[in-house]
């Protein structure tokens, strides 16, 4: 039953959308979300694989947590929660919330069950809905739910690569789904276009929803600069390999050796040891030397950059040139789950030369460290741990990926990631100095 509105909300940053449509958006997020979770078994829900993935049950419930957290309880008078202990159990890293389960003992919940969770998610879902439907959400809360439905769609993501990395540890190997395997196709002949560089603006500019860290807008000099016409492929990786890369420690940044040293890495993660086949969500498949190579740490990426007398593109070289370019490309709609090869030739770009892949198949690495714009200024209370206080020691990666929804990217969208990381659909592009 509804109840009567209280206090305002922390301000967030987003678009506005009127009632009836962020009711209908709210519904499609939630249901894309169980729709992904319809393959899984149900001894699938609970294991974690790595301290840096999640259980799929922990995900369904975190993602309820957020609307229980930032809106329902303070937009209803009176809300009882589901169960106060899943306010402990759910919360991911808010300290402002309060304590929380420890991330890396996440797979040690087998109670609740994903029977209660289901149950968790609807009846948070019911409460959600007549309050979406009736004129009793607050203005301001618009913005904290559409931030909560861009959360659960980067919890999407999270899904499909936490899934894919527990099934990989499988002996059994097994398919999270069917599907078919995309058409292998020679793409264009590796090449750079170049840009002129100059005095240029970066950030999200508009009326509709951005995270914090995209903004505020500012100006940024570039340098002129070359950069590829397509992603990396799994082929010319194999050439790094094969010609002894990770045996180079001239390639390699310092902490980047010591990594390679440490964890004996000799290959893309899900890349077998005979260098011919890869693990992916429809199970193992053999390797395509032309799609987009992907599960590269940061440091793998900048060495086969180093490698091809070549580095990464900054994060606002890569904006720069997106911005010009139209966005689509291969996402998690498209149901393959795995990057594919670039198209001979893309139509509709604006680009004397087009740059292909910006968008969708993987995320990129770029040379930028993960840290706040001139001016930047994290959202108060709370929802002010989302973004900002974890810009150290990262690195910014760009333009989404095969299982990154499409209604999510923008040009301005800054992921990040510590160079280690390696389960994400993560690849990389070449660029270069200009002489």
């Amino acid at each position: 039953m509804l109840r009567n509105r209280v206090r305002s909300s922390p301000t967030v940053v987003a678009g506005g959308l009127d009632a009836s449509s962020l009711a209908a958006r709210f519904r499609r997020v939630r249901a894309t979300t169980e729709t992904l979770c319809r393959p899984l078994a149900t001894d699938d829900y609970s294991i974690q694989s790595m301290p840096d993935a999640s259980p799929a049950k922990w995900h369904l419930a975190h993602t309820t947590w957020f609307f229980e957290e930032f809106v329902l309880q303070h937009s209803l008078a009176g809300y009882e929660f589901f169960d106060p202990a899943y306010r402990y159990l759910f919360n991911s890293y808010y300290e402002a919330v309060g304590p929380r389960h420890a991330r890396a003992e996440r797979g040690m919940l087998s109670r609740p069950t994903i029977e209660q969770i289901w149950a968790y998610r609807a009846y948070v879902d019911e409460e959600m809905q007549s309050l979406l439907d009736s004129d009793a959400l607050l203005p301001e809360m618009h913005a904290v739910v559409t931030l909560g439905l861009h959360h659960e769609q980067q919890h999407q993501e999270l899904l499909l690569t936490d899934i894919k990395h527990l099934f990989s540890r499988n002996p059994l190997r097994p398919a999270y789904a069917a599907a078919a395997a995309p058409a292998s196709r020679s793409p264009a002949p590796l090449a750079f276009v170049e840009f002129d560089g100059g005095l240029v603006e970066a950030g999200y500019i508009g009326g509709g929803f951005c995270f914090d860290n995209e903004q505020p807008r500012h100006r940024v000099f570039l340098e002129p600069f070359r950069i590829a016409n397509r992603l990396t492929t799994n082929g010319e990786y194999l050439e790094f390999i094969r010609a002894g890369g990770y045996d180079r420690p001239d390639v390699w940044l310092s902490d980047g050796w010591a990594w390679v040293q440490r964890e004996q890495c000799r290959r893309p993660l899900y890349w077998s040891d005979s260098l011919d086949e890869e693990f992916t969500l429809a199970g193992p498949r053999p390797l395509d030397p032309h799609a987009p190579v992907c599960h590269l740490s940061f440091y793998e990426a900048d060495a086969f950059a180093r490698w091809a007398g070549a580095r990464l593109p900054t994060e606002f070289e890569w904006e720069h040139v997106a911005a010009q370019a139209p966005l689509r490309g291969c996402f998690l709609e498209a149901g393959t789950w795995h990057p594919v090869a670039a198209a001979e030739q893309e139509e509709g770009s604006r680009n004397p030369a087009p740059v292909r892949q910006l968008f969708g198949d993987v995320w990129e690495w770029t040379a930028s460290a993960y840290a706040p714009y001139p001016g930047f200024r994290p959202l108060s209370g709370a929802l002010g741990e989302y973004n900002g206080k974890f810009m150290v020691n990262q690195l910014v990666l760009r333009g989404g990926s095969c299982a990154t929804p499409q209604s999510h990217i923008r040009v301005t969208y800054r992921n990040f990631f510590y160079p280690t990381a390696r389960w994400q659909f993560s690849g990389l592009r070449l660029a270069a100095d200009v002489r």
